[in-house]
């Protein structure tokens, strides 16, 4: 080895997959643990897999990644806190209510992409190495029919693993299930237009304006309740 040439440590290569020479978006957890806590999730990780192997059981290791995440994102002490307000109570039913998505997920209609700072055509790659520029930036919100067909709904995420979502958009944008309910009339009715934008964007920008800019939305839509899925 030249005196040129650098050594990975462990910390350097756990951190890797945040963001870094590894971009992993399944596993940039993994930066926040401390060298011990990493070293021994990749151990159990590893010694896990050969379970899997011998057994054909992934619920053990899909389990052992979840419980790293929790562990991991749980762990420290939180970047944003809000203070907490009263709730509101449903004023009907829910079998009486119309109800409205909202996702952070990033999905959007093919034809319809936002473009992201005026860019054409920005692929899942593209946008992981721009995650601080979101960060910086304001949210645009994506309006999708809920009768717009599965094969015509796209996404795209700096801030989440996308392939799980990709094959079926329900994970992290459930329109089948809320047109389920709908049908079985455990709610009354499911708003026409089901809206998504990319989390990964601008917090106090969303909380202090653009979040009751939505929500006066849905009440002139006539909204009673939204349900709001994080990613």
């Amino acid at each position: 080895m030249t005196n040129d040439q650098h050594q990975e440590t462990f910390e350097e290569y756990k951190d890797s997959f945040s963001y870094g020479s590894r971009p992993d978006l399944n596993f940039k957890f993994m930066k926040a643990f401390s060298e011990a806590d990493g070293a021994q999730f990749i151990q159990d990780l590893i010694w896990k897999i050969g379970d899997t192997l011998n057994e054909g059981d992934l619920n053990t290791l899909r389990e052992h990644i979840i419980q790293g995440q929790t562990d991991a994102y749980m762990g420290g002490t939180p970047k944003w806190t809000y203070d907490e307000g009263d709730f509101t109570p449903l004023s009907k039913p829910l079998a009486e209510s119309k109800v409205g998505l909202l996702t952070s997920s990033g999905h959007f209609v093919k034809g319809d992409d936002p473009n992201p700072f005026g860019k054409v055509g920005l692929t899942q790659e593209d946008v992981i190495p721009m995650i601080d520029e979101f960060l910086k930036t304001p949210p645009d919100l994506s309006h999708i029919p809920v009768d717009t067909p599965a094969d015509e709904i796209t996404v795209r995420h700096p801030g989440y693993d996308i392939r799980g979502s990709a094959l079926d958009h329900n994970v992290a944008f459930p329109i089948k299930p809320l047109k389920a309910l709908a049908d079985e009339g455990v709610i009354g009715e499911l708003h026409d237009t089901a809206y998504t934008f990319v989390g990964a964007c601008s917090q106090l920008r969303l909380r202090s304006k653009i979040a009751p800019q939505w929500a006066q939305m849905f009440k002139d839509n006539g909204v009673d309740v939204a349900l709001l899925v994080p990613v």
